[in-house]
């Protein structure tokens, strides 16, 4: 457990584990219990965690230095975000069902958004196809998952973190094209260092910090790359032995509704991406990136009513493109990966019966608020009721 930019957010870590047999009900077991234990503390505070991807009771006036951590390298973080404004305020002006404008002199907008990111390793050669793989699945994956329809009382989109999160940091790279926060600009071709040369030519540095480590330890490099916050992020890590090695981190989810539904989210981009990488398909020749990208978006703003742009389908609603293709080839993924079937099953199972049924964590608290007068409160303390149940979202009553 470590801070995270708010004294409000905590970043709860597992360890990683090899991706085969039960890793996927090791991994429930671990976040639960840390989870739980956490928990506990926070009840001797007269408070309670939740997982949520935005939390709806939040107020603009909760969002202020006041409640930033105490750690010098969130203070540097929103120094040298507003210096390189030129002290412009951050705007978050997002369109949905209701309008939202919201302006901030500092970052802790930031702290109105909380994920479940996954990282998977994977051998130098094939990493830039599980990057692309990542990229080209983060549409129809996020639509299965969305769990942050409000922020400050207003209807948003589904996946209200997205847009809060890339406004939030807005800084774009010396082009003016694109933003520290987003989807990317486009496929690799060999190699995941293409994505930390472009971090060098176009992204000024936001932490100019001075490491007295030998190169080869990529100091400088990581910790460049650690403010650069694509929805697909590659990293290099070293194993214990000093061997360096390559990670995705696929950061597009939201956490919550529970834990259940979090390992299922992740038991279908891990199965997802290795199909993908397997078959070649959907390859990114066949996909161009700006249709992935308006996917991405699409997803974000719809959930599972969104219509996606997909190879040979042309333009397909997202339930039924992971219900006929998708999650189907997550199982196959993960029994490549050697996944015990038991795992799989129960795993697919809760992604796919919450799509069948189409009440993700978005679903939910939209329909539990119309059933509560809209009283946001009473909302709340039926989600985390139901969440303290363990049951995936798609069981949950209203």
């Amino acid at each position: 457990m470590v801070p995270e930019l708010s004294r409000f957010n905590v970043e709860l870590n597992c360890d990683p584990l090899p991706l085969t047999g039960s890793v996927l009900r090791r991994s429930a077991a671990t976040l639960s219990d840390l989870w739980n234990h956490c928990n506990e503390v926070a009840h001797g505070l007269d408070t309670n965690m939740v997982m949520i991807g935005t939390l709806p009771v939040i107020r603009d006036k909760d969002l202020t230095l006041d409640n930033l951590s105490p750690l010098e390298r969130y203070r540097a973080l929103n120094r040298e975000i507003l210096r390189q404004r030129e002290g412009r305020p951050l705007v978050v002006d997002i369109a949905g069902e209701d309008q939202l404008r919201s302006e901030h002199q500092d970052v802790m907008l930031e702290a109105a958004t909380t994920s479940f990111q996954i990282h998977l390793k994977t051998p130098a050669a094939l990493a830039a196809h599980y990057y692309n793989a990542s990229m080209i699945a983060s549409a129809p994956l996020l639509a299965a998952s969305v769990n942050a329809p409000f922020l400050f009382g207003r209807s948003l989109w589904q996946e209200t973190r997205i847009p809060v999160f890339e406004q939030s940091i807005a800084l774009k790279d010396r082009a003016g094209r694109h933003g520290r926060v987003s989807f990317g600009s486009g496929y690799l071709q060999d190699s995941l260092c293409e994505v930390f040369r472009q971090n060098l030519d176009d992204y000024p540095v936001l932490l100019p910090i001075l490491f007295d480590e030998k190169p080869g330890a990529l100091r400088h490099l990581r910790l460049h790359n650690g403010t650069i916050w694509r929805w697909n992020r590659p990293l290099v890590g070293f194993e214990e032995d000093g061997t360096a090695h390559f990670r995705i981190e696929h950061r597009t989810m939201p956490s919550g509704p529970t834990i259940a539904d979090m390992i299922a989210n992740a038991a279908c981009y891990f199965g997802l991406v290795r199909d993908m990488v397997d078959t070649h398909l959907p390859a990114p020749a066949a996909l161009p990136f700006e249709d992935a990208r308006a996917n991405f978006y699409a997803a974000a703003r719809y959930g599972l009513v969104a219509e996606l742009a997909w190879p040979k389908a042309g333009r397909i609603g997202a339930r039924e493109l992971l219900l006929e293709e998708l999650i189907p080839a997550a199982r196959r993924g993960l029994r490549s990966f050697g996944v015990y079937e038991a795992d799989i099953a129960l795993y697919l199972g809760i992604v796919e019966a919450r799509v069948r049924s189409g009440q993700t964590g978005a679903a939910w608290q939209q329909a539990a608020l119309k059933r509560r007068g809209g009283d946001f409160f009473e909302m709340m303390s039926a989600y985390c009721e139901r969440q303290r149940s363990g049951a995936p979202v798609h069981e949950w009553d209203l």
